[in-house]
């Protein structure tokens, strides 16, 4: 079949596409709820297997599977990348809603229309004969909203050696591609006291509490947004009861930056401010959960933006490179390993992460046909 033969096919495919984005959509896969990712990697090693593209699984001790698949051309590939977990717990938010133009849903933004994008874009170069001339891997993760601890490694090792990575994470308003992302962390730090009755023996305890909100005081402190360094702490616990002087107290810190180097001396930073937070009696350790480096624009990752705009033009989409993002994802990972990396390509929508998260239905299928044409680009 003709390249214009399958595109032709593909403009033809919104109900099916649809069907399958609100499949992966009511089906619930919350990170931690590892029998709900792995039923969403069900149904796309099920697609990937229709598609000749030799879907292998990886399971995990914490997490749901990792799903990767590799087509069966030869040559430096096209990897591609995407993460089947969402942030909403279950019962949290659930359904999948389409009035035709506007479809809502837990992940429909971030990211299972980007997966239902990659897969009928794969479907479509399948038609055209694409995939037997285009090498292509790809890898999809299950633990991504957590900063991928487990599947940095196993993303490294896939995407060796790839010509170049495309993340289909949320698109963004324009079809602008996303070609530098800021740099990510999560820090979990802890604080530990001695307790005691606030009234009967309130000089033996040590507050925990206390020290750990001189940390959050101090942290907090070290942002500089206009260097692109910024600190949040999103969750603080501590405590059991008013009238004890407790012994015990968490937070959790995000923590994003714009340069590897800027990264480690904020991590620095913090770990400054924890040895001075700390008081006599207590102590605050910290745990690195998870630290994802830069994605960096390079001149090789603005060609693959530039082409793959244009195939995105011509697919009746806008095109351009999208100010730096805020927000990590697995292209940070293949970026960091000097692949030329772009991500954006998922459909155009708002809302991630909350309950209004929503995609636009009619970029589905155009978004589909720019990575068809940009497979072709590389058939040579």
């Amino acid at each position: 079949m003709s390249l214009e033969a399958a595109l032709a096919w593909l403009g033809a495919q919104g109900p099916a596409l649809e069907e399958l984005l609100a499949a992966l959509v009511r089906q619930n896969s919350f990170t931690e709820n590892r029998p709900g990712v792995n039923a969403v990697v069900d149904r796309l090693a099920a697609e990937l297997d229709g598609l000749g593209l030799a879907p292998e699984r990886v399971p995990s001790e914490r997490y749901g599977d990792h799903l990767a698949f590799a087509g069966p051309a030869a040559g430096s590939p096209v990897f591609l990348l995407g993460h089947t977990d969402t942030v909403f717990r279950p019962g949290q938010f659930d359904g999948f809603e389409s009035d035709g133009r506007v479809a809502r849903g837990p992940g429909v933004f971030d990211m299972k229309g980007g997966l239902a994008v990659m897969l009928f874009g794969l479907a479509a170069a399948r038609r055209a004969g694409l995939l037997d001339r285009v090498a292509v891997r790809g890898l999809l993760v299950a633990d991504e909203e957590v900063g991928s601890p487990e599947s940095q490694p196993l993303t490294r090792a896939r995407a060796a050696g790839a010509a170049c990575a495309l993340c289909f994470e949320s698109g963004r308003e324009g079809d602008l591609v996303v070609t530098a992302r800021k740099g990510s962390a999560a820090v979990h730090a802890e604080a530990s006291g001695v307790a005691a009755h606030a009234g009967n023996d309130w000089a033996r305890g040590r507050n925990a509490v206390w020290a750990l909100a001189r940390f959050v005081d101090r942290v907090q402190g070290l942002s500089e947004p206009d260097r692109g360094t910024t600190v949040n702490v999103g969750l603080f616990e501590g405590g059991s009861t008013r009238n004890t002087v407790p012994a015990r107290a968490r937070c959790e810190v995000d923590l994003r930056f714009a340069t590897a180097a800027d990264g480690e001396l904020l991590s620095r930073r913090v770990t400054a401010a924890a040895e001075e937070a700390a008081f006599a009696g207590t102590r605050i350790e910290l745990f690195r959960a998870s630290w994802r480096l830069p994605m960096a624009r390079t001149a090789a990752s603005a060609e693959v933006a530039r082409v793959y705009g244009e195939c995105q033009a011509a697919s009746g989409l806008g095109s351009g490179e999208a100010p730096p993002a805020g927000g990590g994802s697995d292209a940070c990972t293949t970026s960091a390993i000097g692949i030329p990396s772009i991500d954006g390509l998922g459909p155009r929508g708002a809302a991630y992460h909350t309950r209004d998260e929503r995609i636009e239905v009619a970029s589905l299928l155009p978004k589909a046909a720019a990575l068809c044409r940009f497979l072709a680009t590389r058939a040579g």
